[in-house]
Parts: C-alpha cells; structure tokens; sequence
C-alpha cells in the first residue's frame, strides 16, 4: 500500500521571515490523519530569510535531524556546539533529557532552505548528544545510508530503530530499496520528480509505504530523495 501526501496539500506557516511547510502536524497546523509516520513524527520544510532564525529554545526526548538543501545554517547548543552547516550537510542532535539551542541563517544575503525531521526516540530520558557529516560526494545513483541506530558505514547515530537514506538520481535512473517483512517506508522527494513503485511524485511530494517487498524510485528528472526505512 502506498498513500501520497501532495507538497500543496501540507500546513503552512507564513511568518514572513520564516516559510515552513508541515508535513505532519506542527505547532499551530493540526491535522488528526497527519500525526506522523510509524517513528517518524515532523516533516518540515523551511526557507528562512538572510539573518532570521529561531532564538534559544528547548526540546527534550526527540531525535532531530537537519538536512541544509541551500544556504547555511548557524547552530549554537548547550552543550557548547557552535557550527555552521552548509548545503548538503546533515545534523543529528538527540534532545534526550533536555537540550537548548538557536537556529539562524548564516548569512546576511542568501536565502537559507532546509528539511527538518523528527523521529521518536526508541527510548526516553537518553544523555543529549550531537553530530554533523556531509555525505554529498557519496550520493550519486545510490542509496547512501546517512542515520542509522548503529552508526553503520559512518552513517550519523540516532536512537530509533531506523535507516535514513540519501540520493542524487540522473535523469532515467531506477533504484531499488528491499523492505523486510514488517518494515515501512517513507520517501520524502528533495527536488525533482519520480515514481515510486509506479506512483508519479514532485518536488516535496512524499509517500508512505507499507506491505510492500520494497520501494523501486524511478526518476523521470534529475531528482534528490530521502529514504526512510522505518519498524
């Protein structure tokens, strides 16, 4: 079974500064049939304006990872972090037992267009944790795995039994993602368009898969996706 969710059918948040598109259920944007996906429960896509950003705030028991499409995104935490992430770069930070942290685009000129996600941690009350990696050199006409819950082939560590996976697609490319059985799947399309399993997607189209042996990606453009194997 698989069940699109349309980019222009998501919740928005037009802050002027700030452009989010909610995939699941966010903040002021709620929507009962859109509470998320097996583990995975934020689905934002946001464009934040030269030197905006969100001032300190706390999370807690979360897993969040951050994927930069363009810009550059200036992280500071407390647990001392102080970063840059740039495009093509991906952030993990386990919230675990608390964490405070600002996010502002980097830059005074250049529009900064981001994929934050969410996951459900498989446990609560964890020691808060943080890592950042670029995998932009490894992307290319593959599935690379980039978060995993055992750090596999340098992927980034996340607490939730889950397998993230990132591609860049020519034009014509087909891969093929196996799922055992009991095993879920969500794509989310970065840009380009495609057909999963036969069902045409756009850019920031995502769908949900479960009972199927395994997601074949088809891109009819060039394209980059986001592959989530999920429990």
């Amino acid at each position: 079974m698989l069940q699109r969710r349309i980019a222009n059918e998501r919740g928005q948040a037009d802050h002027g500064w700030l452009d989010a598109r909610h995939t699941f259920s966010f903040a002021e944007y709620y929507e009962p049939e859109q509470m998320g996906f097996r583990a995975l429960r934020v689905m934002n896509e946001d464009r934040i304006q030269p030197g905006r950003g969100f001032g300190m705030h706390p999370h807690r028991d979360m897993e969040i990872v951050t994927y930069i499409l363009s810009g550059a995104l200036e992280h500071k935490d407390s647990m001392g972090n102080g970063e840059v992430l740039r495009a093509g770069e991906l952030q993990r930070m386990s919230a675990g037992t608390g964490i405070v942290h600002s996010e502002f685009n980097h830059s005074s000129s250049e529009l900064l267009h981001l994929y934050q996600i969410w996951l459900l941690p498989r446990e609560r009350g964890i020691t808060p944790s943080y890592e950042q990696k670029s995998f932009t050199d490894e992307t290319s006409g593959r599935l690379r795995l980039v978060a995993s819950p055992d750090a596999a082939d340098g992927s980034l560590r996340i607490h939730q039994d889950a397998r993230i996976y990132l591609s860049r697609l020519d034009r014509g490319a087909t891969l093929d993602h196996a799922l055992a059985p009991g095993r879920h799947a969500w794509l989310q399309v970065l840009r380009g368009t495609l057909r999963v399993n036969g069902t045409p997607l756009q850019t920031s189209d995502g769908a949900a898969l479960s009972d199927e042996q395994s997601a074949r990606i088809e891109a009819e453009s060039p394209a980059e996706v986001m592959l989530f194997d999920l429990a």
